[in-house]
């Protein structure tokens, strides 16, 4: 890797310091994160639910099993998997940011989830869990936002138990060109006007809609992945693959 490719990196369609993505990537959450739940709902209208049911089936946890549920925001996942493991399982909701895991855990709280979930502020690129320890892990819509990929697959790929697996649900690149015509107008039309109406905050969206297209393709993320020495990595697609369902395993 070159020096300049190390010293910079993409912020949406910006090129900045690499060691500013992560303080400018904060300040977005930061900023989103009261409404955050409302924005998913309003932005997917409501098709996000389905996405995440999906990938909570694919993942088939079991009672007892360790799950990490990374860059878990305000805990969709956790909740789920909190249930399937149930008492002698665990789930560790981890988030880069205090204010999106802050709210993740009133959210639970609030609804009696608790006992067997954990809140760890990690940052997926040097995940603080020792080798070989979760039985599954999931990372939804977070990747995009990691400053270095190739880092944190390899992270997760540590700290991964042999037979567990990786779930990675992000979007990615529509298939057919109306779609990918229909999305564009809509990210970056209409979803930065949703912001500000919700939240006040137009720039945070826009740069959501951009990270999203800075991101990697499916069969880009898939060599990631195996890059990272994840096995038997195949995606299914969802919404014509607005959005993908990246899975691997560790052998």
């Amino acid at each position: 890797m070159s020096e300049d490719k190390q010293s910079s990196t993409h912020f949406g369609y910006k090129t900045v310091a690499t060691e500013q993505k992560a303080d400018l990537v904060a300040d977005v959450f930061h900023s989103v994160a009261a409404k955050y739940d409302i924005m998913n709902d309003v932005m997917s209208f409501g098709i996000h639910r389905l996405w995440k049911r999906f990938t909570i089936e694919t993942a088939a946890a079991r009672p007892g099993m360790k799950v990490l549920d990374l860059a878990g925001g305000t805990g969709d996942l956790t909740a789920k998997f909190s249930q399937l493991v149930g008492d002698k399982g665990e789930v560790v909701l981890a988030d880069i940011n205090d204010s999106m895991l802050k709210v993740g855990r009133a959210k639970l709280r609030d609804r009696g989830i608790v006992g067997n979930v954990n809140y760890v502020q990690a940052n997926a690129e040097a995940l603080p869990f020792p080798d070989n320890h979760f039985d599954i892990i999931t990372i939804a819509f977070g990747l995009r936002n990691v400053t270095d990929k190739d880092k944190a697959l390899r992270s997760m790929q540590r700290v991964l138990k042999p037979g567990g697996k990786l779930l990675v649900l992000e979007f990615s690149k529509p298939q057919h060109e109306l779609m990918r015509k229909v999305y564009d107008l809509y990210s970056f039309k209409v979803l930065p006007k949703m912001g500000d109406i919700i939240t006040k905050d137009a720039g945070s969206y826009e740069y959501l809609a951009e990270s999203i297209r800075m991101h990697p393709d499916q069969e880009t993320l898939k060599q990631m992945m195996i890059d990272a020495g994840f096995e038997q990595v195949d995606y299914t697609n969802m919404t014509d693959g607005v959005v993908a369902l990246h899975k691997g395993y560790k052998f």
